[in-house]
């Protein structure tokens, strides 16, 4: 096969990719304490200096947490940062208080302050952890972790169990997070994209393994603002869960799109040669780069594997009566090139030079940020369908805290469980889930320069 130059892509601002050590993972037993602070990490090449990050246990990633399915997850947040933050726990249905939205849920843990999370965890799959206020400052800094729960029976037979946390960082000449994280271009365009791409904060991740082991890869899209376009080479497999929820059947893998806050679950096996590499591959505009490389030494044995069993479904109640259901529009205005005059802010009208100079840019159903009415009340129990529609020039990856939905199609089919889902411009989309956890639950996008400037809102389960 064709060596990929797995370098290229991040010449534009630094010098070709070394390899540099994984950072070391604590298992979530280790230690009662979650602590947010400062510390540093081996982003770039070793003639540079090492980046100054934020990091939970001053690690980027943070360490991965994982427990089983019906357990208890119990970490004392420790805020050591010089901002107030939250953790809040992405994909996983848990009760409203320990959702870690600041201003919403909780208050925010100031610097030096603690916050206790202990909540249960009713699903298997594969989740993560990150803040909740200054999100996208926070964890551009490399605020983030993944959250691993285990199946309680029916867990797939593999050599090798993967966690891969994708991110770009937007770093200077030093090898250091450039600032200007107000910056308007970003908030009013398509975020912050950065230029040096890493998975699990290396930016030339590898990991030796044998021809014909099976692998389950957890792939998390870590980053602010950027789409992930991926494929595989010297790997083949199947697609088994998306954003934790397991798929009804294993559908055969192909090329993988991942929106900011987006999961995937891929059981694969290594069929590249001895002494070859296998790759999982970013398209970027210009190209397919390497951004994990898996050199091949050895045989796990002779042949493959035959095809996994699905994995077990996750407790999710079945949707109700889609004609009956509850039902609310959603549509996604502003941006730059969006034709957006003004919308409500603070309870008055404005225009965008207004909103501008507060920093909002976008709105939903002509409103900028949260308002005092939610979206929909919903009752314990009832399905809701919510319609939306992007209206910018720019995609969207919207998240519903709480809950996992399914889109229905223009035929009423239902496509798979998700907590996240990515809308491209001009596109209508409907989604669909049970109300079946009560509290106000946030609905955003996940491009998190474009939730922090406006586009908000929230729902109610009563």
């Amino acid at each position: 096969m064709t060596r990929l130059n797995r370098r290229q892509f991040h010449q534009s601002v630094l010098a070709s990719a070394a390899a540099a050590s994984l950072p070391s993972f604590a298992r979530a037993e280790a230690t009662p304490i979650l602590n947010a602070r400062e510390g540093s990490a081996r982003l770039a090449p070793a003639e540079y200096p090492e980046t100054r990050i934020w990091g939970y246990d001053g690690l980027t990633p943070g360490p991965i947490l994982r427990a089983r399915q019906g357990e208890r997850m119990t970490r004392m947040f420790r805020n050591d940062l010089p901002q107030a933050s939250t953790v809040h726990w992405h994909g996983i249905r848990i009760e409203n208080a320990m959702d870690g939205v600041a201003g919403m849920t909780q208050p925010a843990v100031e610097p030096g302050a603690d916050f206790l999370y202990d909540f249960a965890l009713p699903d298997a799959g594969t989740y993560w952890y990150h803040p909740h206020n200054r999100t996208y400052e926070q964890m551009a800094r490399g605020l983030y972790g993944a959250l691993i729960v285990d199946e309680q029976t029916g867990t797939p037979e593999v050599d090798l169990d993967e966690v891969l946390l994708l991110d770009d960082w937007r770093l200077t000449d030093e090898a250091q997070i450039a600032d200007g994280f107000g910056n308007m271009h970003d908030w009013s365009h398509g975020g912050r994209i950065g230029n040096w791409i890493t998975v699990n904060g290396d930016g030339a991740w590898s990991r030796e393994v044998p021809r014909y082991a099976r692998m389950r890869l957890r792939l998390i899209n870590t980053a602010n603002a950027r789409i992930f376009s991926l494929e595989t080479k010297g790997l083949e497999g199947w697609v088994v869960a998306l954003d934790g929820m397991p798929l009804e059947a294993p559908q055969p893998l192909g090329d993988l799109t991942l929106a900011p806050a987006q999961r995937a679950d891929l059981i694969v096996d290594v069929v590249a040669d001895e002494g070859e590499e296998a790759f999982l591959v970013s398209f970027e505009r210009d190209g397919g780069y390497a951004i994990a490389a898996f050199p091949v030494g050895g045989a796990a044995r002779q042949t493959r594997r035959a095809a996994p069993d699905a994995l077990p479904p996750n407790p999710v109640p079945a949707l109700g009566d889609l004609e009956t259901a509850r039902h609310a529009d959603l549509r996604m205005e502003g941006g730059a090139m969006g034709g957006m005059r003004g919308a409500m802010m603070g309870g008055r009208m404005m225009d965008m030079r207004d909103m501008a100079a507060q920093g909002k840019v976008w709105a939903f159903n002509g409103m900028a940020d949260m308002g005092d009415t939610s979206l929909i009340d919903a009752d314990l129990g009832e399905t809701v369908r919510i319609t939306m529609t992007n209206d910018t020039a720019w995609p969207h990856g919207m998240h519903l805290h709480g809950h996992h939905f399914r889109q229905i199609a223009s035929d009423g089919s239902s496509g798979p469980l998700r907590d996240t889902i990515l809308m491209n411009r001009g596109e209508t989309v409907e989604i669909a889930f049970v109300a079946d956890n009560p509290g106000d639950w946030l609905l955003h996008c996940h491009m998190l320069e474009h939730s922090a400037g406006g586009m908000m809102t929230w729902l109610r389960v009563s």
